[in-house]
Parts: C-alpha cells; sequence; structure tokens
C-alpha cells in the first residue's frame, strides 16, 4: 500500500489537535499522572514513560500508518492527551484511503467531561468525511470497557458486535493475554445524520463555559 496517513492540525473551540511531537512530552506527563482510576482497561502511559511513548508513536507516523496527535486545551495550551488516525485502508485503489480508525485515544482526568472527547471526534471525523472522502471510520476498545463504549456511542458512533482475542490486553494482570474488542463505526452514509447531533453536543460544552 502506498497510502500514508498525515494528520493536519485540526482546530477547534476547545481543543486543538497538533501532530504529536516531543515538545508535548512535559505537559503529557502531567496528564498521565493525574487520576488514573479511569483506565482500567486503556493502557495511558506513565509520566516517566511518555517519551519513549512519543518515540514509539513518530516510528509508527514514520511508516505510514498511523498519524498521532497531541489534544492541546484551547483555554490552557497544554496538552492534557493524544489520540490518532490508524490503520489506513485502501481496498479500491492504493492510493485513495477507503477507511480508518480512530484509535490511541486518551486524556488526563481533568479534561474529561469537559467537551474535550467531543470536540475531538468531531474534528476528526469531520476531516475523515469531508477532506479526506473516506466511506468508513472505526474505533474499538476492550468489550468490558463500559465508560469506553458509553464514550464512543455518545459521539455517534454504531456498535456492530465483539470480536474475540481481537488485540492485546492493556488490563493490569493481563500481560501476554488478548481481550475481546467492541466495535464501533460510522459509515459515510451515517455522517450527515451524525454530524448535526455531535456537533450540537460540543455547541453545549462550549456554552457552558461562558
Amino acid at each position: 500500500m502506498s497510502y500514508k496517513l498525515e494528520g493536519p492540525v485540526l482546530e477547534g473551540a476547545l481543543v486543538r489537535l497538533e501532530p504529536l511531537e516531543h515538545r508535548h512530552t512535559a505537559d503529557l506527563a502531567v496528564a498521565a499522572e493525574e487520576n488514573r482510576g479511569t483506565y482500567e482497561f486503556t493502557w495511558v502511559p506513565r509520566a516517566h514513560e511518555i517519551g519513549a511513548y512519543v518515540d514509539a508513536q513518530l516510528a509508527r507516523a514514520a511508516t505510514g500508518r498511523l498519524a498521532p496527535y497531541a489534544q492541546v486545551s484551547v483555554a490552557t495550551g497544554r496538552a492534557v492527551g493524544a489520540t490518532s488516525y490508524w490503520e489506513p485502508r485502501c481496498w479500491l485503489d492504493e492510493d485513495r484511503l477507503d477507511a480508518v480508525e480512530v484509535g490511541f485515544t486518551w486524556l488526563g482526568a481533568s479534561a474529561q467531561g469537559t467537551g474535550v472527547n467531543a470536540e475531538a471526534k468531531l474534528l476528526l471525523f469531520r476531516h475523515a468525511f469531508e477532506e479526506l472522502n473516506v466511506l468508513r471510520v472505526d474505533l474499538k476498545t476492550d468489550a468490558r470497557n463500559a465508560r469506553s463504549r458509553a464514550a464512543i456511542q455518545s459521539v455517534g458512533a454504531r456498535f456492530e458486535g465483539v470480536l474475540r482475542n481481537w488485540s492485546r490486553s492493556w488490563a493490569p494482570g493481563e500481560e501476554g493475554r488478548l481481550r475481546d474488542s467492541a466495535i464501533f463505526s460510522i459509515t459515510a452514509d451515517d455522517w450527515p445524520a451524525c454530524r448535526g447531533p455531535l456537533e450540537e453536543r460540543v455547541a453545549r460544552f462550549r456554552s457552558s463555559r461562558g
């Protein structure tokens, strides 16, 4: 496959998605050490691992299969988490992107429930469907992760089912084991109906901030 993922800056009112760089390391180290009680099934690096984490994401980016972002709070200018485009698929033409995953997503505890996740997804979905012209965006999470599943469904993705032993488990004590993954998607046909409610949800977060 000759197609290589790239991630331009995506600007919102609450969050700015910036291509991940080493300059984000210090902020991400702080964000990663906030209340970690929500990360039961999600791997989030510890502060001392952030440098290696950024190196690994940039190495994946160099292959063209990942476009990693820092999620930067517009209010503070600080990186509060990360996300990515991932797993490009070019089924009909090797130079045209047909489908992509949004993944490698995490937020520091103080940014959760603030609208950052909703607006980040709006920016990623809108760019994927309206600029890259993909036919499908998918998302997945540990099937046991009720919090993550609810967050994915809240941005309009449709649950498709559970794939057993589909990917590596990140749950504590499950090193070397595979997890069942819950699979969600939005298709190009879904996007017009999905966009409006997601925009309205983001607008409510914006207005609540005054």
